[in-house]
């Protein structure tokens, strides 16, 4: 039977792809705080998810746990059908199949944008140098800095540094993006060419779970919404269901909060 034929109607479009990133009753705690609570999500091939909440929710963490910079206590995590390995070579490869973005932007200070796009590639992916090169320099001109190439991470702006990172995370040809509060660490008028690249990103079907405040970008850029308080997934809508009709009053609460400033 063709998947293509099966349509959902009742809860906007179903997500086109086959399951990417699938975690299975996840639980995580930090000492006697239960951070991660019975976390089941689905995450399919393409799919756009924003996770928002409050805070202390689980956002960053559960983040962190989809390439294994957080150990679980229970649960299971699998990418692309396989599970999260332990360590060694193999999480090396997954890590590489999982691009991410943090807050930080994580950049070598001793090398150029050009080198630090160009790493991964040799490293991990084996690339030549010239391949790598010319893979870094489409990367840069694509998030709109190919200009700054030679110059080191200090001589550019907070939002052309996370845009290298972005460059950087994307030239491991990830199968999913991770973005952990991207723009939280810039200065206001540096967010939107940040969230523009991502933007971008989202409209050429790149699969991206993206932990984020702006609550602009997941209403425009999301397939989905998943709202965490208190280490649980509360809810999960499609973004103009959310935003405009929510189910529970935790998320009531919290729009009501950051919307009407």
């Amino acid at each position: 039977m063709s998947e293509v034929s099966v349509t959902k109607n009742d809860e906007g479009p179903a997500p086109t792809g086959d399951p990417l990133v699938v975690l299975d009753n996840v639980n995580k705690h930090f000492g006697a705080l239960h951070v991660l609570q019975d976390i089941d999500l689905t995450i399919h091939r393409g799919e756009v998810v924003v996770v928002i909440g409050p805070s202390g929710s689980g956002k960053s963490t559960l983040c962190r746990t989809i390439n294994r910079l957080e150990t679980v206590d229970s649960g299971g995590i699998t990418i692309d059908g396989k599970p999260l390995p332990q360590e060694g070579r193999e999480l090396a490869r997954l890590r590489a199949d999982v691009g991410m973005v943090f807050q930080s932007f994580n950049l070598f200070a001793h090398k150029t944008v050009l080198e630090n796009v160009m790493l991964g590639q040799l490293k991990v992916r084996r690339k030549d140098r010239a391949s790598a090169a010319k893979r870094a320099r489409e990367l840069l001109d694509r998030v709109g800095v190919g200009t700054q190439a030679d110059k080191y991470p200090a001589q550019l702006s907070g939002g052309q540094q996370q845009r290298v990172a972005i460059a950087r995370a994307l030239a491991m040809d990830p199968k999913v993006m991770l973005f952990d509060e991207p723009t939280s660490a810039l200065d206001p008028e540096m967010i939107n060419e940040v969230l523009d690249v991502m933007q971008q990103l989202a409209r050429d079907g790149m699969t991206m779970v993206v932990v984020t405040h702006e609550m602009g970008f997941a209403r425009s850029a999301a397939n989905r919404v998943v709202f965490m308080a208190d280490g649980r997934i509360v809810e999960e809508a499609e973004p103009n269901q959310f935003f405009t009709n929510p189910r529970s009053d935790r998320a009531k609460d919290f729009l009501s909060k950051i919307l009407h400033h």
